[in-house]
């Protein structure tokens, strides 16, 4: 097997891992006309980053904690917050701060249990690897988070086509948001 068919099979089996309905739900939570939030640090943070960008292409009212350009929270927003082992310190701090305020927080973590999950309204449960290879992971030949930030970033994809779906934003509609000066 190649290393590109290993990776391929550990993605596969991590997807089938993850709860069926948990695209429709989370993308359902995202598309009540609320503003969104995303977080993450490292390559967890490009995932957060990456899906923001789509969900902007979609027509959200979404933000980059962090970003230059980015508003205070406030209640009623929805942070979705991203990190495998659930203890990332910026995000579990941006997370409580979110709750504090009156926010929904959406967990995007392979561990429901850690204080990221303990945190949220919601998880997003995606059971990959992460840098700690703690027990009960999925194993995998990839290194540190690689398999849990491929995983987030094709199940949030899925979030996005339900939530295309859910605001009937076609490809030419999105389309239209994309960057023209590049």
């Amino acid at each position: 097997m190649s290393k590109m068919q290993a990776i391929l099979a550990e993605i596969g089996t991590v997807l089938g891992r993850v709860d069926p309905g948990a695209a429709s739900e989370t993308a359902s939570l995202l598309a009540g006309n609320r503003r969104i939030f995303v977080a993450g640090e490292g390559r967890s943070g490009l995932m957060a980053k990456s899906f923001a960008m789509r969900m902007m292409h979609l027509g959200a009212d979404i933000f980059v904690v962090g970003e230059t350009i980015t508003p205070s929270l406030a209640a009623g927003d929805i942070l979705v917050a991203v990190s495998g082992s659930g203890t990332t310190k910026q995000v579990l701090w941006t997370a409580e701060k979110a709750r504090e305020l009156g926010c929904t927080v959406v967990a995007v973590t392979t561990d429901e249990k850690s204080p990221l999950g303990a945190c949220a309204s919601r998880v997003l449960l995606i059971p990959a690897a992460t840098k700690y290879r703690r027990e009960g992971e999925a194993e995998s030949i990839q290194p540190l988070g690689s398999l849990f930030d491929q995983c987030v970033h094709l199940v949030l994809d899925a979030v996005c086509l339900e939530y295309a779906e859910i605001r009937s934003v076609d490809h030419q509609q999105a389309f239209q948001k994309h960057s023209n000066v590049e």
